[in-house]
């Protein structure tokens, strides 16, 4: 009996010793640094294109044609961006960095989501039978959006053995939700070479 505990407890000392030995290492790093690991479309792409995509589509003429005419902000709903890739792309995060690049302009109001709307709108019916008179919020009376943006990603891969150039395009447009008329056109490309190193003992 004391010759098996000493096998088991033997055998668990090891087991803990080859866990310690062989384990993975994990570090904090910071959430705007820029890691390229795979070479495929990471965090810092979908902040860096949508920074730079909605600062363009911000300096061109739509918006200052819109308040001139209109006297205020432009309110913009993000639809649909789509992924036409061969890789899995978070667009929820891409539509997210959109939004935000948006909304800290000050220069555009932001409308929620179709899929958020059902939240909020909840959340207001409730808010008729167990809010205070002072505090509940009407129905109908919904910030409407004047444009909606859309848009899709695209990939083209070109490998010769260990060597890849993967090619990302991204296609947004802005389009009158009155009239259908696209107002502003944007295309930002990403061009990644990837080399995978041959293994040397």
């Amino acid at each position: 009996m004391r010759r098996v505990i000493l096998i088991v407890a033997l055998a668990s000392v090891s087991m803990f010793l080859l866990s310690c030995s062989g384990g993975k290492k994990v570090s904090r790093i910071d959430s705007e640094e820029t890691v390229d690991l795979s070479g495929n479309w990471n965090d810092t792409d979908s902040r860096l294109v949508a920074d730079e995509m909605i600062g363009d589509a911000l300096g061109r003429p739509w918006l200052d044609t819109f308040l001139r005419d209109a006297g205020k902000n432009p309110a913009v709903i993000v639809g649909n961006i789509r992924n036409l890739s061969d890789e899995h792309i978070a667009t929820g995060t891409f539509v997210g960095d959109i939004e935000r690049a948006f909304v800290n302009s000050g220069s555009v109001r932001v409308v929620a989501a179709k899929d958020e709307r059902g939240g909020v709108r909840e959340e207001r019916e409730d808010q008729q039978i167990y809010s205070s008179e002072a505090t509940l919020k009407e129905f109908g009376l919904e910030l409407g959006a004047d444009y909606m943006l859309m848009g899709e990603i695209n990939k083209i891969v070109d490998q010769e053995g260990k060597e890849k150039v993967a090619f990302y395009q991204v296609d947004l447009s802005l389009t009158s939700i009155e009239s259908n008329e696209k107002v502003w056109l944007g295309q930002k490309k990403i061009k990644k070479y990837i080399a995978r190193k041959t293994y040397k003992p």
